[in-house]
């Protein structure tokens, strides 16, 4: 995994919110109230049926496909989770990647802490998340301003 795309998670997270700052605990349910513009939920809409892929579209905008349920409690933005995942742009450049990695979900970008407790462990989900619910306008290494992300993830286990 590239260190900086870890970094950068956790910076873009602290920037837009989540349940809590890195000093602050305990963690507390916080519903996320974050949803992308129409601009946005449409160019995502429009990737994913030019890609004629088959993804459920999720209110607050990103659109998502879950290979696998998993088992078990599902996590929630307060939890500690292990992943493997790709990251890449919709030209199909990876841009990140990492296995068994462990993250604070309330760290990361709005699209994961939505996207990752839509399964339990040992799920697997692939989220096609908008700008917004991603890195928004700042361009991030190899990741350009303003680009539709798509993240495949397999949530190995809730900490």
């Amino acid at each position: 995994m590239k260190k900086t795309s870890w970094v950068l998670l956790v910076i873009w997270s602290l920037i837009i919110g989540g349940c809590q700052q890195a000093n602050q605990v305990p963690c507390t349910q916080t519903a996320i109230t974050t949803k992308a513009p129409e601009s946005e939920i449409n160019a995502v809409k429009q990737f994913v049926e030019t890609s004629r892929i088959n993804a459920k579209a999720d209110s607050r905008g990103f659109y998502y496909t879950i290979q696998s349920a998993g088992k078990g409690t599902k996590p929630t933005v307060c939890s500690n989770v292990t992943v493997n995942y790709t990251g890449k742009l919709t030209n199909g450049k990876v841009f990140d990647s990492a296995e068994g990695i462990r993250f604070d979900l309330n760290q990361l970008i709005v699209g994961w802490q939505e996207g990752i407790p839509l399964v339990a462990p040992g799920g697997k989900i692939t989220l096609y998340l908008p700008p917004t619910l991603a890195y928004g306008a700042q361009e991030q290494n190899d990741i350009p301003a303003n680009s539709i992300l798509v993240f495949e993830i397999d949530l190995i286990k809730v900490n």
